[in-house]
């Protein structure tokens, strides 16, 4: 196993403020030393209908626009400001990473030759894009399985193998809600991974919506090499996503955790470790020989 990734989720978080977006950039590198921050790219005219795009937000408070695709748009980065994104993570010395949900998005994502790329939970199933992305994208590909059948996740890997790139596949154990109380988190599924795919597929990671930050430590434990929750700089802040988001001081201690967590993931080296021969002496020297 190795040591375990923890990526920062931005997503829309940054209001669509790029002086937002550069400071979460800062502070998920600096101070909560994450290993990658992850923004996301939609073409909202190809994702959505028209009567998606011009039907109001279904929760109004937490709209930025008149419309659901007005609200998106005010939300979207382009490609530019996709590319100064980088650019900042590159200065904080941070990787830059980016959801893609449509086919416009993935070839624009790919454009700028990012390390990873990953495809939300709702577009696992969009075989064009996935086509495409095993032609042209060189890097990884993180794969999330929020609101998938075993059968299709079997088909989504059967896919990646007969394309001959299923060992750039990184699957991440997920449930999609926000946030998911603890019983639906359902944490065992990181094992049952591993033991179905951790040969045919690069590794297993987990993508938290949950609250807390304990899950994550046991994800580590289970197998997870990669963990993904969703970062801001305020939980009140108007968007749907803050309120299931952890705020910079818990995302510190997410990544202090699942690092500490893998380093004692080992077995004994010896009988007894030399932190222990001293306290033998001195603790066990009148005991009586077997």
């Amino acid at each position: 196993m190795n040591p375990p990734k923890v990526i920062a989720e931005i997503g829309c978080n940054h209001k669509g403020d790029m002086a937002i977006a550069r400071e979460m950039i800062e502070t998920a590198a600096t101070y909560c030393k994450a290993d990658v921050v992850k923004f996301q790219k939609r073409c909202n005219r190809e994702l959505l209908t028209p009567e998606e795009y011009n039907a109001p937000h279904p929760h109004p408070e937490n709209s930025y626009g008149a419309t659901y695709g007005a609200h998106r748009e005010f939300l979207e980065f382009n490609l530019d400001q996709h590319r100064q994104l980088q650019a900042w993570c590159r200065e904080f010395k941070i990787e830059y990473s980016t959801s893609v949900w449509d086919l416009t998005s993935a070839k624009e994502i790919t454009s700028l030759e990012p390390k990873l790329i990953k495809i939300p939970s709702a577009c696992n199933l969009n075989r064009e894009m996935l086509t495409w992305l095993c032609n042209n994208f060189g890097g990884e590909i993180h794969l999330s399985l929020g609101m998938t059948t075993r059968e299709e996740t079997e088909r989504i890997v059967t896919f990646f193998e007969d394309q001959g790139r299923a060992r750039d596949l990184i699957l991440y154990d997920c449930t999609s809600g926000y946030p998911v109380p603890f019983e639906d988190i359902c944490l065992l599924e990181i094992v049952r991974l591993r033991e179905l795919y951790g040969k045919r597929v690069k590794a297993i990671g987990f993508s938290g919506h949950h609250l807390g930050i304990a899950v994550d430590s046991a994800a580590v434990a289970l197998g997870a090499e990669w963990i993904e929750r969703h970062f801001t700089l305020d939980r009140t802040w108007k968007g749907t996503d803050h309120a299931a988001s952890l705020e910079p001081d818990g995302v510190r201690k997410l990544v202090r955790d699942a690092k500490a967590v893998y380093r004692a993931l080992t077995y004994k080296r010896e009988d007894i470790l030399d932190i222990e021969k001293v306290q033998r002496d001195k603790l066990k020297k009148h005991q009586v020989k077997w």
